[in-house]
């Protein structure tokens, strides 16, 4: 078991090590147990058929299948999506253990703003790969195939095109966490909302760069569908740095109300 804290809730350098050693250890452990729970739960039940169902939904064949290349191709693609898995089924336990090793450092001011910033990072990111899935992807995928001609048939490589898929949904669940990068920063006291008020055509204009990037295929529809929902979270993020500083002023002027109510009463005796 991990060791005990002190009464004072310091702990040795070494002591953080050891700590740090069993939490490390436990959250290996756990995408272990969810790899080979996923690998179950992959094989019984058709979670290849969830990513391929894009391809499926742009080539208009239901039937339409992945092909593999080498004599293993079928286990690995089975092992990648376990661990796949295994690291989602886990991540609850492994960010209670980095929460636990980090939240003793912390003010009560700093949790209060980080843990409901770790609940709404997790439905951003779930809402970035939902557009990606249902939306980015199928229309990513009928552009590509706009190109396909009499001489020139797909044969879709399994590993290959589910990386692809797997790697676009990460990007969207990614891009999504920038209200919460917003929040942080300006919990840091790094950025503020005049700030971001005053830089927003420098960052729409980066959201359009970034859009075009990470969105191959029909440049303005899928360039839009990024834009639009990366515009609206920067403008939540400048609604919740307004949060953050709203909160760090009224903390300042209760410090400062504290600070001159022992003067006032020296002066009235």
């Amino acid at each position: 078991m991990a060791p005990m804290r002190t009464l004072r809730g310091e702990m040795p350098f070494l002591d953080h090590l050891e700590e740090l050693r069993w939490r490390i250890a436990w959250s290996v452990l756990s995408v272990a147990i969810g790899a080979g729970l996923g690998f179950w739960l992959v094989y019984h039940y058709d979670v290849l058929d969830l990513l391929i169902a894009p391809v499926r939904s742009a080539s208009g064949d239901p039937d339409f299948q992945l092909q593999y290349l080498v004599p293993g191709g079928a286990f690995f693609i089975t092992l990648r999506l376990a661990i796949y898995s295994g690291i989602i089924m886990a991540f609850p336990i492994v960010a209670y253990h980095v929460w636990s090793f980090l939240s003793p450092a912390l003010d009560k001011r700093e949790k209060r703003a980080i843990v409901p910033a770790l609940y709404l990072g997790m439905v951003l990111f779930v809402a970035g790969m939902a557009l990606a899935y249902f939306f980015a992807l199928p229309a990513t995928l009928k552009f590509f195939l706009l190109f396909e001609t009499e001489a020139l048939k797909s044969a879709l490589e399994i590993n290959e095109t589910i990386g692809f898929i797997v790697k676009m949904l990460l990007v969207f669940g990614a891009m999504f966490e920038l209200p919460i990068v917003v929040m942080l920063l300006s919990v840091m006291g790094l950025v503020t909302p005049r700030f971001l008020r005053e830089k927003r055509r420098h960052a729409i204009v980066v959201i359009t760069i970034v859009a075009s990037f990470i969105t191959p295929g029909d440049l303005i529809v899928l360039t839009v569908m990024m834009m639009v929902p990366l515009v609206l979270l920067y403008e939540l993020g400048i609604f919740l740095s307004v949060l953050v500083y709203r909160g760090k002023d009224k903390r300042a002027k209760e410090f400062e109300t504290s600070l001159d109510a022992p003067s006032n009463s020296v002066e009235k005796k």
